[in-house]
Parts: C-alpha cells; structure tokens; sequence
C-alpha cells in the first residue's frame, strides 16, 4: 500500500511537473511569436514606408530624367600608343560624348517656313540638329586633344578594368567641360569600340 501511494503522489508530481512545462513551452513559444510579429511588422513597414514616395518627389525624378537626355557628338575613332613600360601597348577606340541641351535648340514656336504666293519663298529653316554639330565642330579639335592625352597616358591595365575605364570617362569627363566652359556639360562619355593590343 505504501508503495501504491508513493507511485499515485509520484504520479501527481510527474504530472504537475509536466504541466508547468508545457506552459512554460506555451508561454516561451507565445512569447516568441508575439517579439516574431512585433519585429516583421516593424519592418514591412519600413520597407512599405520606402515604397510610398508622395507624387511631387516622382514628379521631380522625372523632371530631372527628362533634364539628363543630351545630345549625342561622335569623336570618331582613336588608334594611341598606351603608356607601358615593357611592351607597346595600342588602343583602339570609339568615342562619344553626350552634351547638354540649351533651352535654345530645340524652340518649341518653331514653325516651318512656307512660301509665299509666288513671291519668292522664305529661306529655309534651319536644322537644329546641324546647328548643334556646326557648334560643336569648333570644339573638336581641343576635345580629341583631351582624349588623346587622357588614354595615352593609361597602361593597358589601367584601361583593363571596368573602374579604370569609368574613371577615364570621368577624368574625359571633366577635361571637356573645362574646354566647354559652361556653355554645354558632358552627361556621359561613351566607348564605343574598346580594344587593346
């Protein structure tokens, strides 16, 4: 008898035992998936907050895309002797710059000129595209010297690398409008044909 008590209080024990663990699991796990939602929705609403940029930062973004497209100059290829020590190196590249529009080029009241009625006709209107490059002509000569400075004092692995080539455009970059002198900026350099020998 006295071992059925001790069984049925160890029993009970056993059972109590068991208990304050599963609510000691129930209460951890209600803990964890409380701090679990707590965090995630902390979180998605950050990331929702980053998403939802009001209408006028939008409009602005695209003001400035639509400000960033310029006028694309062909500086034709370039064949240079590279600045290595052990063994000539050449370059052979295509160049294009992307130049800034003025509020000019493009004049919006534009119409095209008709004739008159059999009076002569009024001159020709005047292609802006042409008047562009007919700018840009007088520049040529100075901006392929900035090239041809720039690349030929490059080694082949220098030019190699794709930063080497992105800090050439820049250093081409900042030459040109120095050349420029404010009245057009370079928005981007280009390389068109890239090949080293």
């Amino acid at each position: 008898m006295a071992n059925e008590q001790e069984s049925e209080i160890k029993g009970k024990d056993l059972n109590k035992f068991l208990i304050i663990i599963l609510m000691a699991v129930a209460i951890l796990l209600l803990v964890f998936l409380g701090v679990n939602y707590l965090v995630m929705e902390n979180l998605i609403s950050q990331k929702i907050s980053k998403i939802n940029v009001p209408q006028e930062e939008l409009e602005e973004e695209a003001a400035e895309d639509e400000l960033q497209k310029g006028i694309i100059v062909d500086l034709g290829d370039f064949i240079l002797n590279l600045c290595d020590e052990n063994q000539k190196k050449y370059l052979k590249v295509n160049v294009a710059i992307e130049v800034s529009q003025k509020d000019t080029d493009f004049p919006k009241d534009a119409a095209p000129a008709k004739g008159g009625h059999g009076h002569g006709e009024a001159p020709a209107a005047v292609n802006p595209m042409d008047a562009i490059q007919q700018e840009m002509t007088q520049y040529k000569p100075a901006i392929r010297d900035a090239v041809i400075t720039n690349l030929s004092s490059k080694t082949s692995a220098e030019l190699a690398s794709a930063a080497g080539k992105e800090l050439a455009k820049e250093q081409i970059s900042n030459d040109i409008n120095a050349i420029l002198g404010g009245e057009r900026e370079v928005l981007r350099v280009s390389f068109g044909q890239f090949i080293i020998q």
